[in-house]
């Protein structure tokens, strides 16, 4: 499918139109934003999208509806994982683009939230989802990995790599996926404080918030 075949047909598209590596899913959504961009899905700078990582203390995270899964409903435990959120104005309907997900691509954000992250399911606190939400023209300028997360004591790749070379940050970082990755319970941020959005779209490395104020979150974005 040509980019502009993909302008005319956001809805339901085959995830396999875009680069995907399993256990790589930073990367993924890296590219993912770009395309988006790209095939004018979403605005040339990104500015509609948001790339959120989720994660916890544990770096156990049950997240259903996932193809890596070998379960009839599809759940899986996740060291952390990578979505991407795209925020649709004037009352539209918020996007999850989830190149890992057997939910429809892209998911309505509601639908997403409770089928694949299922907040009415009773979990140990040791599974809570965190969530770290980072204003993709930010990540595309400052996100870095040489994938040594990927590599065994021994420097072997514990998975296979993308073909392509490692994504290096503008200013020249070769190595920060820990600082989005790294999300603990501490640094949750217990209520919505309307400073919170100023705070989306400057921080560096974004905001955290817990599974309850996801979608409260999107609803407050201007």
């Amino acid at each position: 499918m040509t980019t502009s075949e993909l302008r005319l047909q956001p809805n339901n598209l085959d995830a396999s139109l875009f680069n995907h590596t399993p256990f790589y899913c930073e990367e993924n959504v890296y590219f993912l934003c770009k395309k988006l961009c790209s095939s004018e899905i979403a605005d040339a700078q990104g500015s509609d999208l948001f790339v959120v990582f989720i994660s916890n203390d544990n770096k156990q995270i049950p997240l259903w509806h996932q193809k890596a899964s070998h379960r009839a409903d599809g759940v899986i435990l996740w060291d952390y994982h990578v979505i991407c959120v795209q925020r649709k104005k004037d009352g539209g309907t918020h996007l999850v683009w989830d190149l890992d997900s057997s939910l429809p691509f892209p998911c309505p954000l509601a639908t997403y939230v409770s089928e694949t992250i299922r907040p009415s399911f009773q979990l140990f606190s040791e599974f809570q989802r965190f969530f770290r939400v980072v204003h993709a023209p930010l990540f595309l300028r400052h996100f870095a990995s040489d994938r040594r997360h990927m590599k065994d004591s021994e420097g072997n790749f514990t998975a296979q790599p993308p073909p392509y070379e490692p994504i290096v940050a503008e200013d020249g970082s070769v190595h920060n996926l820990n600082e989005y990755m790294e999300i603990r319970a501490a640094d949750v941020l217990t209520d919505l404080p309307p400073e919170l959005t100023s705070a989306v779209f400057g921080q560096k490395h974004g905001v955290v918030i817990g599974e309850a104020h996801l979608e409260e979150l999107f609803s407050q974005i201007p």
